[in-house]
C-alpha cells in the first residue's frame, strides 16, 4: 500500500526529468569524404536569417566553434566547410492524466484521484548545416530538439544552448563512433 502512494511522486518526477532532454537527428551525404575537412568558417548569409536574438546567436556560435574546435577544426580564412544555422520555434502543450489509487477495482471502497495537468513550454529546434565551402553543397545536417529556457536566468539560458549544440555535434563526423 504504502509504494502506491508514492507512484504519482515518482512518475511527476520522471516526466521533469525527461524535460531536460535534447532529441537529435542528423543526415549527410554519403559521397562526402569528411576527413578532407580541415578548416571553417560561419556563413553570415545563413546566420543572418535565423529568427532569434543576436545575443542567442553569438551564443550558438560559440558554442558550435568549441565543439568545432575540440574536434580537431580550425577556423580560417579560406575553410573547407561552411557553417549555417536556422532555427524554429514552438509552444509545446502536455497534457498529464492524473489517474491514481488504491483498491479492488470498481466497488465503493475504491479510493483515488483524477484529474489533468496542463503545462505549456516553449521547444526550439536547432539546425546545424555543413556546406561543403568548394562545391557550396549541403554535407552534414544536426538537428537538435529541446525544450527552451525563456527566464531570464542568463546562465541556464547558456548552458541550456551549450547542452543542444553538444547534443547535436556528438553526430559529427559521421562514423566517428559517436553516433
Amino acid at each position: 500500500m504504502k509504494k502506491l502512494k508514492f507512484a504519482p511522486a515518482l512518475l511527476l518526477v520522471l516526466v521533469l526529468t525527461s524535460c531536460s532532454t535534447v532529441r537529435v537527428v542528423s543526415d549527410y551525404d554519403r559521397e562526402a569524404n569528411f576527413d578532407q575537412y580541415k578548416t571553417y568558417a560561419f556563413y553570415k548569409p545563413g546566420v543572418d536569417k535565423a529568427e532569434i536574438s543576436d545575443l542567442d546567436k553569438k551564443r550558438i556560435l560559440r558554442a558550435i566553434d568549441a565543439e568545432l574546435s575540440a574536434k580537431g577544426l580550425n577556423k580560417g580564412e579560406s575553410p573547407d566547410l561552411l557553417v549555417s544555422i536556422f532555427t524554429k520555434e514552438r509552444e509545446r502543450v502536455d497534457v498529464y492524466n492524473n489517474n491514481f489509487g488504491w483498491g479492488w477495482g470498481w466497488n465503493p471502497w475504491w479510493y483515488g484521484g483524477w484529474g489533468n495537468t496542463v503545462s505549456t513550454s516553449t521547444e526550439g529546434s536547432l539546425y546545424v548545416d555543413l556546406i561543403d565551402a568548394k562545391t557550396n553543397e549541403l554535407v552534414w545536417q544536426g538537428i537538435g530538439t529541446a525544450r527552451l529556457i525563456t527566464s531570464g536566468n542568463i546562465d541556464k539560458k547558456e548552458e541550456r544552448i551549450r547542452e543542444i549544440v553538444r547534443e547535436i555535434m556528438m553526430q559529427y563526423p559521421p562514423g566517428s563512433g559517436q553516433n
